[in-house]
């Protein structure tokens, strides 16, 4: 019995030793990884730092290379020597090109750069001096000049004013066009006369008078004539046929003809449509429509056909 109670407790003793090993063990950890975490703060805002440092670098590089193409442009048209100065600026693109091309922000020696960008400054300044002093010698800031400039001001306030003349002149006129060219659009759309809505059995009987039983009607059948125009041109033309149900609704099935046509500016459903060989001194057209065993709904149904983008003409009939 003592000897059990003996094994019990070193067993005990055993665990509690190893949970104590595990809890240090912990706490090593954690000191260890909190110490790798404040670390790796500390090289992130270094890196942030030195790479904010190298992005100023490139920018002032920038900078100072658009004012050395200023320096050179303007001492040429005073008729100055730029030799030295293009010189520098070929050393300058090396040095941007240096820095640019750096593996990483870490390896660009910054201080090297900003002894550079000094000297360059330095031209620069000096550049100011030789400028100021070339104007001065060539007389350039005269009365004479400054009469000679209000000239040329006033002759680009002619040619602005001329040429706001011709362009509202050249507007007017697209607008002019486009106002002749919409109206000659609309006066050669085709117009549908004479429309009749026929009922066709499944037996291929053929009916008219505009009211039809539900049960006899297998087809749909809309003949109409199409106005002469002797403005349209002659061709062949598309005619869209829309049938509407009494609730508004488009009858319509891709799977046997059906489709979209633009109208408006949107797309559209239609029913079917038929290719027609349109003559200016008039044309007749016949559009079927197999319901393909759609029960037809009961009562007035609308019928609308359109071509090149206008509704050319419209009717009704009813289904009992």
């Amino acid at each position: 019995m003592d000897y059990n109670q003996g094994q019990k407790n070193d067993r005990k003793s055993l665990l509690l030793a190893a949970l104590a090993i595990l809890a240090l063990l912990n706490v090593v950890l954690i000191y260890f990884f909190y110490k790798e975490r404040e670390k790796n703060k500390e090289q992130e805002t270094v890196i942030a730092a030195k790479t904010e440092e190298v992005v100023a670098t490139k920018m002032k590089l920038d900078s100072i290379s658009a004012q050395l193409d200023l320096k050179i442009a303007e001492i040429q048209q005073l008729g100055g020597q730029v030799d030295s100065l293009i010189t520098l600026k070929q050393q300058l693109d090396r040095d941007r090109a240096a820095l640019k091309n750096s593996a990483t922000a870490a390896s660009v020696d910054v201080s090297k750069y900003k002894q550079k960008i000094a000297n360059y400054e330095a031209i620069l300044a000096q550049k100011d001096q030789d400028i100021a002093k070339l104007k001065e010698e060539l007389g350039i800031v005269t009365a004479q000049n400054q009469e000679l400039s209000s000239k040329v001001s006033g002759l680009e306030g002619e040619k602005a004013n001329l040429q706001r003349t011709f362009e509202d002149s050249v507007g007017n006129l697209s607008t002019k066009n486009k106002e002749l060219s919409d109206k000659v659009t609309i006066a050669s759309a085709l117009k549908a006369e004479k429309i009749e809505v026929n009922a066709v059995s499944s037996k291929g009987k053929e009916r008219d008078g505009g009211s039809y039983r539900a049960k006899r009607i297998d087809k749909l059948k809309v003949d109409f004539d199409l106005a002469g125009n002797p403005i349209a041109k002659n061709g062949n033309r598309d005619v869209y046929l829309r049938i509407l149900d009494p609730e508004g609704a488009v009858m319509a099935d891709m799977a046997t003809g059906s489709g979209t046509f633009l109208y408006s500016g949107r797309e559209t459903v239609y029913t079917a449509k038929q290719s027609l060989n349109y003559s200016n001194d008039g044309s007749q057209g016949s559009i079927i429509y197999s319901r393909a065993g759609v029960p037809l709904k009961k009562g007035e149904h609308t019928i609308e056909l359109y071509c090149e983008g206008f509704r050319i003409g419209t009717t009704t009939f009813k289904v009992k």
